[in-house]
């Protein structure tokens, strides 16, 4: 008798043991599984919550399926106690295991209302954004020139706001000068931005920044951002490029900026000059030549003159060997590595081919056909500037 009560109690905790691993099975299955919520959702985290009350609130938001599961797992990865006041934005189909990453990772606001200030290559901005629920993306709402004075009072409100989300954006492109000019002239930073800086070493990029924030630190952290960015993509680099010290490598790199803005472009422009390095040819790009003209400091909106290609200057790669001086531009990550990882083709050439793109040549036989070519769509859209490309 008592050998089959044992028997059996051994086969109910075997069951009990099943059904327990399924359950934790399944309920790990449904942490990391993609959750229910077909949009982005911004999740507000209230100062002194705790994450029993939060994860009700998530579900209420369709952000999760089980408030259960998902304090069981935060508990499992020491995570329960961690949230993080703040609005978090969570992107659609977000897993449980995501979301706890997310409101316990403190940082910036993510998610509401943001207000940018925009350093571009022909003019700044200080834009009013909002937060499309519908695809998780922020928008532009209001649209202010900081040279045409005193922002539009939504801008301030939103710049007033305890917590609010402020952004300084850099383009890919822009001269030292022109950063520097546009961080002068963001309202919601504070001090002096301090001695213009290198041409080159500013990393465009998009920062996260504080009322009241300093300037020169900003400005710091731009060239700590970029100096990074070269030295990783420097350490990496293949064997046997043109470069004597990584700063050459940087100006490479902001001639490929200056030259497309196709980003799939990059590698092969970088190659053309390259090669040209290689067979001691002139780089003959007009972009080096405009910065000899402008010193970065306005955009040439013209063509470059006959005079002006055959002034001799050290930025004239039509008339110098090699490359010019300094980097012409701050360029982008993506174009430091295209300086370091050029695409493996023999093309000398390149001219604009109508799409915004470029046609690319081995021989100067091909490159005056490309050349003919967008002659001809010139004269077809009846633009009378005088072609002057890399020949």
């Amino acid at each position: 008798m008592w050998r089959s009560i044992a028997s059996n109690f051994l086969t109910l905790l075997v069951v009990i043991l099943i059904g327990v691993a399924v359950a934790v099975a399944w309920g790990r299955n449904q942490y990391v599984a993609p959750g229910p919520s077909a949009a982005a959702q911004c999740v507000e985290i209230p100062q002194g919550a705790r994450l029993n009350e939060v994860s009700k609130q998530l579900e209420a938001q369709g952000v999760i399926t089980s408030p259960y599961i998902l304090r069981t797992g935060a508990d499992y990865a020491g995570k329960a106690g961690q949230l993080k006041f703040g609005s978090y934005l969570v992107p659609p189909h977000a897993s449980m295991a995501e979301v706890v990453d997310t409101i316990t990772a403190g940082g910036p606001s993510t998610c509401g209302t943001e207000v940018i200030f925009r350093v571009g290559v022909r003019d700044n901005a200080l834009v009013l954004r909002d937060l499309n629920p519908e695809n998780g993306r922020y928008e532009d709402r209001v649209r202010h020139d900081p040279l045409a004075g005193e922002p539009p009072e939504a801008i301030v409100q939103a710049v007033d706001r305890p917590g609010a989300r402020l952004r300084v954006a850099v383009a890919e492109g822009t001269t030292a000068w022109q950063v520097v000019e546009g961080i002068r002239q963001a309202p919601f930073l504070e001090g002096p931005v301090g001695p213009l800086p290198p041409e080159g070493t500013l990393a465009p990029d998009t920062y996260e920044v504080t009322r009241g924030g300093s300037r020169r630190e900003l400005i710091d952290r731009m060239r700590v951002a970029q100096d990074a960015a070269l030295t990783a993509a420097w350490e990496s680099r293949p064997f046997g490029l043109p470069y004597g010290s990584p700063e050459e490598a940087l100006t490479m790199a902001s001639i490929v900026e200056k030259e497309t803005g196709i980003a799939a472009e990059r590698p092969t422009v970088a190659a053309v000059f390259v090669n040209r390095l290689r067979e001691g040819m002139r780089l003959q790009t007009d972009p080096t030549v405009i910065y000899g003209v402008t010193n970065g400091r306005e955009v040439l909106d013209r063509g470059l003159r006959r005079s002006e290609l055959d002034r001799r200057t050290p930025y004239n790669t039509y008339q110098v060997d090699g490359l010019p001086p300094t980097p012409i531009a701050n360029p982008g990550r993506a174009a430091i590595e295209a300086a370091l990882n050029p695409a493996d083709s023999d093309y000398l050439f390149f001219v604009a081919d109508g799409t915004g793109g470029h046609a690319f040549a081995r021989t100067l036989e091909e490159h005056n056909a490309n050349v003919a070519r967008w002659r001809e769509i010139e004269r077809a859209r009846g633009e009378a500037e005088t072609l002057v490309q890399t020949e």
